[in-house]
């Protein structure tokens, strides 16, 4: 076997000519390997994907690649098995050599979530274990070791034992995130870093579009300047577009070959309603004989008033202690005016009917509460006495009509057709309400998990591994898992209301089958009449594939601050200004970054300005504006690494155990909001991450707890979670009421008579035969044209991306108000703040 270089003058261990062929394949691009992971693949995969191939060659030449293809085509694999096999061959050429091989980081990957870092971890170790076993073969052959490959993960749950450990003896391959790779290069594990040679930036552009983007450009700009070489790039995403804009973001200064899949989305998308009436919910008819049949879809109460709910169990006993409880409405007889318990029994209909299901919501919040729900309501099915739920009747009195009221959402008076075409998802305001249920944890009878952002690693790795080998059926999840993590073999996706983008509904729906050639099943269940028409409009543009345009932010100071901290306090000796501006501006969110501004943001950090609104900012930098040469103040390393990053504008309290010993110390449970804390008390029981717990002390920024098994709990809520809508969507959604209002005749009578004028085919064929193709069931369209009817007979007119609707009415207290009707809703980007150092 001979060792060749590849375009980067990497050792790559090819095959020689006069050595045996790998029997049945072709030269489709595994000709550039090595004999071993020539015959790896061929023997786990047989033939490259089309993206694989064409992804090699450009990797081959050393160009940097944005390889863009539809989830499960194997874009990850294709970035890394290049890079492994250079890896595996230049450690060979040593070992032969005799020389001593310098250790260090060579291949950096870097995931926008801990949870997607981790999963690629651990996928990485199958292809290493047996490519090393070939491998080991073929170097007995020559009387040689076969080479090992070592990786590592760096991220903000990496003990401090682990950090210390990675700095020492550095892997070969580090997973990390864009923090933990900031943190890096402002610190002494900066050494580790210099013999880089490939980055791979995962789901790219869940980064290129905001500040968190535009921190690891200069990231990776830093790291390019540590380095003999600038690194080879390789950017993956399933959801680009423009793509050339996010090749820009990914290169830099740099040109970026893009290799693009194009096949459309293979998908079967469905979007149900339960329920006849959206505005008219039937009696349920009880969880027990949920699924059975016995669910009424005919008309039921309009609307009742939110009953008491309590925001802490102190408030509750205090209730419950005066022999009260929460009485159901006055008409509760007619039924349930909640649309959740038919949307809870039909997501666990398609549980049971499935192996394997993920069911994605968009909070933290009504991902706990749907995991509680789903386990209860099992538990009744199997026959089995759920534990006491202290608010009995609560959900039968949650909500009604258009409201969204699920726990922490309630009902607003004010009729349904006033608020149907706001920006708002939504009839519905936001309480404060933090439910408690009777949480269901005994193994035998829990279905479901809770998946998301608050929940600690442990866990969420846990709910992971037992999803992926067929132990639990059901996971509840927000987008910590939308990205691209190896569920294994999921057979549905399921989403409460619509998903954010269409971006993000690809991701989500692409989690099942997610594999080569695989067709995605997904099913949508809007909560209310306004949502259908979101889901309407989510479904179309993803059978399309229409995504929402990535623009990358310009020219971020208050990003720009904080590196210009960090790369001063790595330059003990000084860094030319100049200099620092030309690194500054390899980045594509800084190329345009002007010399005024950027010594504005200079003349900050330096102390410049003793009055106004900097006045009591302490410099944090010198500058010496006669040599040009920026030097760290004492303590300036410490403040860059300690306030790190584009954090979420909001406090978060971390819940831990007590102490334990001094080598594990805390252990991490999960997180909750700052609000959530201030109302709990000492001696209450939360529930997170499908466990109890019991609050033993609360600190400055922390809860400690200890677990309080098969205790009713109060489930847990977290704020700063508000959904916008990006301008496109606004704009598709728009000219989806517009053709709604075009083939949707008009009622002759209002109000009683317009349910039964929507079922005598008040739609237009046309329209009909659309609003199908999109997946929408009979009671979705029929809700659906209500709803129009309902604004048309409210305001005259329906909101459309041509036309707004400007609507004068009083409020309760006598006020006018003018209220702007529009499909537009609000833009609202991601709500991140900054930590400047």
């Amino acid at each position: 076997m001979s060792a060749a270089l590849d375009a980067r003058g990497r050792a790559v261990a090819g095959i020689d000519a006069e050595s045996e062929a790998v029997e049945g394949l072709e030269e489709n691009g595994l000709e550039l390997f090595s004999r071993s992971v020539h015959r790896w693949f061929a023997d786990a995969f047989g033939a490259p994907t089309a993206v694989q191939a064409e992804a090699w060659q450009a990797i081959a030449r050393g160009e940097n690649a944005l390889v863009i293809a539809p989830t499960g085509s194997g874009k990850t694999l294709a970035a890394f098995l290049w890079a492994i096999d250079a890896l595996m061959g230049e450690k060979a050429r040593v070992a032969e050599a005799g020389e001593k091989w310098v250790r260090g980081v060579r291949v950096l990957y870097v995931s926008p979530l801990k949870a997607l870092g981790a999963d690629v971890d651990r996928n990485l170790q199958g292809p290493l274990s047996a490519i090393s076993e070939l491998a080991a073969v073929e170097s007995a052959r020559r009387g040689a070791k076969a080479p090992e490959i070592r990786t590592a993960m760096r991220t903000g749950d990496t003990p401090a034992d682990e950090r210390r450990k990675i700095a020492r003896n550095p892997p070969d391959i580090l997973i990390t995130t864009p923090e933990s790779l900031y943190l890096m290069l402002t610190s002494a594990a900066r050494e580790a870093l210099r013999t880089v040679e490939t980055v791979i930036v995962d789901e790219v552009h869940a980064l290129a579009g905001d500040k968190r983007g535009a921190h690891l450009s200069l990231s990776l700009e830093r790291l390019d300047d540590l380095l003999e070489a600038p690194a080879q790039r390789i950017g993956l995403s399933a959801t680009v577009r423009p793509r050339d804009e996010v090749a820009r973001f990914l290169g830099g200064a740099h040109p970026v070959t893009v290799v693009a899949a194009e096949a459309p989305p293979s998908l079967d998308l469905s979007v149900r309603v339960p329920v006849r009436d959206m505005t008219a919910v039937p009696a349920f008819g009880g969880f027990a004989g949920a699924g059975d049949g016995t669910r009424q879809r005919g008309a039921g109460p309009r609307r009742a008033p939110v009953e008491n709910a309590w925001k802490s169990d102190r408030a509750l006993r205090a209730v419950m202690a005066e022999g009260a409880s929460p009485a159901p409405h006055p008409d509760s007889r007619l039924g349930s005016s909640s649309i959740w318990p038919h949307i809870e029994a039909a997501i666990l209909d398609e549980v049971l009917a499935h192996k394997s299901t993920i069911v994605f919501v968009n909070s933290r919040g009504l991902c706990e509460k749907l995991t509680a729900r789903l386990n209860e309501l099992y538990a009744k099915r199997l026959g089995l006495d759920a534990p006491h739920s202290e608010v009995a009747g609560f959900w039968a009195a949650a909500g009604s009509g258009d409201a969204t009221a699920f726990g922490d959402d309630a009902v607003r008076g004010v009729p349904t057709g006033s608020d149907a075409m706001r920006g708002a998802p939504g009839a519905s305001f936001r309480s404060d309400i933090g439910s408690t249920t009777a949480l269901v944890t005994e193994p035998a009878v829990v279905i479901a998990k809770a998946h998301h952002g608050s929940v600690s690693k442990e866990k969420r790795l846990q709910v992971e591994r037992e999803l992926k080998a067929g132990e639990l059926p059901c996971v509840v999840a927000t987008s910590s898992l939308e990205l691209g993590i190896d569920m294994g073999s999921i057979d549905l996706v399921l989403q409460v209301a619509a998903p954010l983008s269409v971006a993000s509904g690809l991701q989500r729906v692409g989690r099942a089958n997610h594999q080569v050639g695989g067709r995605s099943q997904g099913v949508i269940f809007p909560r209310t009449r306004v949502e259908v028409i979101d889901a309407a409009v989510m479904a179309e543009g993803m059978e399309a594939g229409a995504i929402e345009s990535t623009r990358l932010v310009r020219n971020a100071l208050d990003v720009l601050a904080q590196q210009t901290v960090a790369t001063v306090a790595m330059a003990p000796d000084g860094l030319p200004a100049d200099d620092w501006l030309a690194c500054v501006r390899r980045s594509a969110c800084y190329a345009d970054l002007g010399r005024r501004s950027f010594e504005g943001v200079l003349d900050m950090l330096a102390g410049r300005y003793g009055s106004g609104e900097v006045a009591e900012f302490a410099p944090r930098i010198l500058w010496d504006r006669e040599t040009g040469l920026l030097t760290p103040r004492p303590g300036s390393q410490r403040l860059a690494v300690t306030a790190a990053g584009t954090i979420p504008d909001r406090g978060m309290f971390s819940v831990v155990l007590p102490e334990g010993d001094a080598r594990q110390g805390r252990r991490r449970v999960g997180e909750l909001d700052e609000e959530m804390v201030m109302e709990s008390r000492v001696g209450d029981i939360i529930a997170l991450g499908t466990s109890t717990w019991r609050i033993k002390e609360i600190g400055a920024d922390r809860v400690i707890v200890e677990a309080a098994p098969g205790r009713a709990a109060r489930l847990p809520f977290w704020h700063g979670e508000a959904i916008g809508r990006p301008y496109e969507t606004g704009r598709a959604r728009g000219a989806l009421v517009r053709a709604l209002d075009g083939g949707i005749a008009r009622a002759s009578e209002q109000d009683e008579a317009l349910v039964e004028h929507v079922e005598e085919d008040a739609m237009a064929p046309a329209l009909r035969d659309r609003l199908t193709a999109d997946g929408l069931d009979e009671d979705a369209r029929r809700n659906l044209a209500a709803l129009i009817e309902a604004q048309r007979a409210c305001t005259g007119a329906v909101p459309t991306d041509r036309r707004l609707v400007v609507e004068a009415c009083p409020d309760e207290t006598g006020d006018m108000r003018v209220i702007l009707h529009s499909p537009f809703g609000r833009r609202v980007h991601e709500p991140w703040a900054l930590a400047v150092a």
